[in-house]
């Protein structure tokens, strides 16, 4: 593979409707494979993405790859996915989720495929809510007192 989705956003090469259709399909078949085979990929961003001159792209980086568990029981890391590609659901601390987060990070590799920029940039993660803080938040709002 010559070259990494990562690469081709950010490169003055134009993009057209055409490449994102290919790329976006390419992504979503080779999910259907990963997630009827019950693996979750858990890290899908445009660098672990490979693309040949041909638009043949390969997904890569199983490094954080996990079978699903028939369990639902069984708890999972959070820290996975890179930052701007990460599910809502686990950047708010379930340590229980499918293959949708998954297709979250494909998501936000169409949109970054046609803006040429990341669509969630933060410099930190969302922060997990503290329960202890949440008690403070019961003041009455009827002006009274």
């Amino acid at each position: 593979m010559q070259s990494d989705l990562h690469k081709i956003i950010v490169s003055p090469q134009p993009l057209t409707s055409d490449h994102v259709k290919v790329f976006l399909y390419q992504i979503l078949r080779g999910l259907k494979y990963l997630h009827s085979a019950r693996v979750l990929h858990r890290d899908i961003k445009p660098g672990n993405l490979l693309v040949n001159s041909n638009c043949c792209l390969k997904i890569c980086d199983f490094g954080l790859a996990r079978i699903m568990e028939p369990d639902e029981n069984v708890a999972m890391t959070q820290e996975v996915v890179t930052q701007y590609y990460r599910a809502p659901e686990i950047l708010m601390g379930a340590v229980h989720y499918t293959s949708a987060v998954d297709l979250w990070s494909v998501g936000c590799i169409f949109a970054e495929l046609l803006s040429r920029r990341i669509l969630f940039q933060a410099s930190a993660p969302v922060q997990q809510y503290d329960d202890d803080d949440d008690d403070d938040d019961d003041d009455d709002d009827d002006g009274d007192g």
